[in-house]
């Protein structure tokens, strides 16, 4: 557990050290005598002031530490290092796979350009601010073809254009001419669109043009296009909505159809009398996945939605719902829950980064990363050598299925194709990568084409590699950062096997401490009680209800299963039901589900009972505890006016657990809570509750807070089970201590007192 925690702040730790400005490198300076002597070992004052400076708030966030305060701290790391070095620790396999790890992490964050990272981010959120509306004509060309097919691709894209500025309508010249396989349909319309929508060159060009202006061509890997800016608006934002659904199969007939839209109709018609969502969606959606809750869909903006259903959210009031509206799925009605503006460029920052490195600017940032590398370190490329290996270009690149292995007479391992510095990069570890990174390619991609991007992409590779190979020789930050990591896994390492994992497992050591230090662990004066808070009176007596019996009744229920006359058996649809309680039963494990049967009057008495029989056979075949169902045979009673609903098993939802009740109630009252368990006096609660067994009831802030208190403990010191928690923790210090005292014995610690003068806070 304490392990696991540690590493965690690692990972923390290399994300934020990461985003650091590297320190200039340091003048070099007259040799000063250690600050600190352990054992062997002697540590400098650079040293303790770069791990001060880093950690002087380890103790407490707002109160900073002086030297003095922070030295012993620093030496009994040092000291536990030390003995961890000792015992060979940092030259294991999992040690060194470890440092591997964090190191990789930290020097990928160090290659990262962060000023265009942060430009691209600026810029993505400036167009965020903006919605454009666009047409697009697609000349189709590989990003691999050949110049002479790419010069002519690009040509036709030209003649194309200045047949569009005569005069032709762009939807029909985009219906005629585009490779788009949807424009013959859409007539090159891409809609409205925003930023991380498409592809950044086509997102570029379009944020640039007028309205009504054609773009020159824009090349991306599927061709030329020539984009048409149509209209701009204002981001609308987010909405949520909720929605039931009626499908209809793409093959459906008219009279299927016809009985789909009657069914809707039906669904608005018992919404436009009042009836609860909740209620018509569980009977009227045939969304699987949203019927569950009450049809709402995650949130979403623009071009994330069927059209349809996009411009009636965005067009309708919260808290409203739609008439029936037809899409490609069958008919809907969408209610709105909520409407979200942009937020600001603080708050979608941090998620904007992470996109502006994953999606198709990412490209150019790995060619800023390479020019940068090209600049700093001197390459040598030799033609000689590159002409021999390009000769191994051949159409397989095409399939991806190229081989090198074949009767030549080069040695390619001699063969240097390029220098990093003094490094030598032979041959045959490019032809290795070209082997294991081949994919397929357009059936027009030039083999010679390929073969190049190859090299241009191992080349930025390999320079990518000497620079994390050398970082610790040029960023002092970086070396800093990772000895503090080494020292930090070792720490971990010596601290579970020293401390952690005896503390946690040593009973005889945890009882013995408990005896010692009796005194430590007791209870004051505690009140058992449970406190309901709502903002109303109505709300609180609901919940009290709810309350007083137990298992607790929920408001949730699961969609019911309908049989056919006389039927008992589970059927495959039936099925995807239960699936569907399944799945709420194994999320909610303080759940216990009510399984109620129905027969019509003319079905004979024992057919409700074996509909039960089945569902709980089904279900435990689930592993749901028999103890978490309860069996209720209705028979024909609570006849309802619909008879195919008469033959049904329906599901109602109790719980053990106060907290489900909660929640609950709280999805339509936010300020409603549940407390149950021990108060102490000092407590928020009682200081207007009075502290005495029974009911009472207070307003305090606008708020009705209700309470039962059950029975007032005196003050009583705990037994070692219930003090368990923290005699572990106060023993863990303890064998920490002791470990601390053997270490200071066998490595004797030296303090420059003068030296430590020097250390500037």
């Amino acid at each position: 557990m304490f392990k696991a925690s540690l590493r965690y702040y690692f990972i923390a730790f290399l994300i934020v050290s990461s985003c650091k400005t590297a320190t200039p490198p340091k003048q070099v300076v007259a040799e000063t005598p250690p600050l600190l002597e352990i054992g062997n070992e002697q540590f400098s004052i650079s040293d303790f002031q770069d791990a001060y400076n880093r950690n002087k708030f380890a103790t407490d966030s707002t109160k900073e530490l002086s030297p003095q305060e922070y030295l012993p701290l620093y030496t009994d790391l040092k000291i536990k290092v030390l003995q961890a070095k000792n015992e060979g620790k940092d030259t294991t396999v999992d040690y060194r796979e470890e440092i591997n790890s964090y190191r990789d992490q930290l020097a990928k964050n160090q290659l990262v350009d962060k000023a265009l990272v942060e430009k691209l981010t600026n810029e993505a959120y400036n167009r965020l601010k903006q919605e454009v509306k666009a047409s697009h004509i697609l000349i189709g060309v590989s990003e691999d073809a050949s110049p002479a097919d790419t010069l002519e691709a690009y040509r036709a894209a030209i003649a194309l254009r200045g047949r569009l500025e005569e005069g032709s309508d762009f939807g029909d010249m985009a219906a005629r001419f585009s490779r788009d396989p949807a424009a013959k349909k859409t007539k090159g319309d891409l809609g409205y669109f925003t930023a991380f929508q498409t592809l950044y060159p086509i997102e570029t060009a379009a944020y640039a043009l007028p309205v009504g202006k054609i773009s020159q061509p824009v090349r991306t890997r599927a061709g030329y296009h020539l984009i048409k800016v149509t209209d701009r608006r204002t981001n609308r934002g987010m909405v949520q909505i909720a929605h039931i659904m009626v499908q209809i199969d793409s093959a459906a007939s008219p009279a299927q159809k016809e009985a789909a839209k009657a069914r809707i109709d039906e669904a608005y018609n018992h919404l436009q009398n009042g009836e609860d969502w909740a209620e018509v969606t569980e009977s009227y959606s045939d969304d699987k996945q949203s019927r569950k809750n009450k049809g709402v869909l995650p949130m979403f903006g623009i071009g994330q939605m069927v059209p349809e259903i996009e411009e009636a959210a965005f067009s309708q009031r919260v808290n409203t719902f739609s008439k029936p509206i037809l899409t490609i799925y069958g008919w809907h009605i969408i209610k709105v829950l909520e409407k979200r503006s942009i937020e600001t460029l603080a708050v979608m920052a941090p998620s904007l980064r992470k996109k502006v490195v994953t999606d198709s600017r990412a490209k150019l940032i790995e060619q800023a990363n390479f020019k940068r590398l090209r600049e700093k370190y001197v390459v040598q490329e030799f033609e000689e050598p590159w002409k021999t290996a390009a000769a191994l270009a051949d159409s397989t690149l095409r399939t991806g299925k190229w081989d090198y292995m074949r009767a030549v007479s080069a040695d390619w391992s001699n063969m240097t194709l390029f220098r990093i510095e003094q490094k030598p990069f032979d041959a045959l570890s490019f032809l290795d990568y070209v082997k294991r990174r081949q994919q397929p390619k357009p059936k027009d991609a030039s083999p010679a084409i390929i073969f190049r991007k190859y090299y241009q992409e191992y080349l930025a590779e390999s320079l990518s590699d000497y620079e994390k190979e050398h970082l610790e020789e040029a960023n002092p930050e970086f070396k800093s950062q990772m000895d503090e990591i080494r020292d930090g896994v070792l720490l971990a390492q010596l601290m579970e096997e020293q401390v952690w994992q005896r503390s946690l497992s040593d009973s005889t050591g945890q009882m013995a401490f408990y005896q010692k230090n009796k005194q430590r662990y007791n209870y004051p004066e505690r009140a058992f009680a449970t406190i309901v808070t709502a903002k109303d009176t109505q709300t609180v007596n609901a919940i009290r209800k709810t309350l007083a019996v137990s298992p607790y009744k929920l408001e949730r229920k699961s969609q019911e299963i309908l049989f056919a006359a006389n039927a008992t058996n589970i059927d495959a649809g039936q099925q995807e039901a239960l699936n569907d309680l399944n799945i709420i039963m194994r999320k909610n494990p303080e759940y216990v589900v009510e399984i109620a049967g129905y027969r019509s009057a003319d079905e004979t008495e024992i057919t409700s009972a074996n509909r039960i029989r089945n569902v709980v056979k089904y279900l435990t075949a689930q592993n749901i505890p028999i103890l978490r169902i309860i069996e209720k045979d209705y028979g024909s009673f609570r006849q309802t006016t619909d008879p195919e609903r008469n033959r049904r098993v329906g599901f109602q939802f109790f719980t053990q657990s106060k907290k489900d009740v909660e929640k609950a109630f709280a999805e339509n009252n936010a300020s409603v809570s549940i407390q149950e368990g021990y108060f102490m006096k000092d407590n928020a609660a009682f200081t207007k509750l009075q502290w005495k067994v029974g009911d009472q009831t207070i307003t305090d802030n606008g708020l009705i807070i209700s309470a039962n208190v059950v029975r007032i403990e005196q003050p009583r010191g705990k037994t070692f089970a219930e003090a368990r928690g923290g005699v572990i923790n106060d023993y863990q210090k303890e064998l920490e201590k002791q470990l601390v005292a053997r270490l200071q014995q066998k490595f004797p610690v030296k303090v420059n007192a003068q030296e430590l003068e020097k250390i500037k806070r």
